[in-house]
């Protein structure tokens, strides 16, 4: 009888460590999904003001339209919802590539750079980059959480039982791409 109940209080032991375990992932797999929407949501931010932007230079540098067409077209690719968080990582930097094409058109502008609204969408683009940032390596840390824990044993049994997988990160492969683009708005 005694054998029976040590039998049984393991299993209930194994049982407990295993729905603690499910929790834990569950609660991980919540916690990447709302880091990516919140990448999500400042990406929309930037994409929204981009528009803006391309106006307010297009009123200054009107012989510039094979740069306006690269921004706009980089845009809509990096604006596509079913993109996977590599994919976007990929379209964002194509983007920041065009923009930084733009920001060297706007180097030949003085008057632009003087201009209020310019001015105002240049300081709102800066913060929101640095929101992406933050959102990027909140977003990545929670992804290696995860990561490890469905790959790690023995949670990796729970991982393989219940559905759980790898999740991507946001990231690029391009090397130049890592590296932050020199944009200046000075007014010398």
């Amino acid at each position: 009888m005694v054998g029976l109940y040590v039998i049984l209080g393991l299993v209930a032991i194994i049982l407990m460590w295993a729905v603690g375990q499910y929790n834990a992932m569950v609660k991980l797999r919540n916690l990447v999904q709302e880091a990516w929407r919140q990448i999500d949501v400042e990406l929309q931010r930037r994409h929204d003001m981009i528009p803006n932007l391309v106006e307010t230079v297009k009123g200054y540098a009107k012989h510039e339209r094979e740069t306006f067409e690269a921004v706009t077209k980089a845009r809509a690719a990096a604006a596509n919802p079913d993109l996977s968080p590599g994919q976007h990582a990929v379209q964002e930097n194509m983007l920041t590539q065009a923009l930084g094409k733009l920001f060297a058109v706007v180097e030949n502008y003085p008057q632009l750079k003087a201009d209020a609204l310019f001015q105002q969408l240049q300081t709102e683009l800066t913060n929101t980059e640095d929101r992406i940032a933050a959102g990027r390596r909140f977003y990545n840390a929670n992804v290696r959480t995860m990561n490890t824990k469905v790959e790690t044993f023995p949670t990796n049994i729970i991982a393989g039982m219940f559905g759980f997988h790898r999740e991507e990160y946001f990231e690029t492969e391009d090397e130049a791409a890592r590296v932050a683009p020199t944009v200046s708005f000075d007014n010398k």
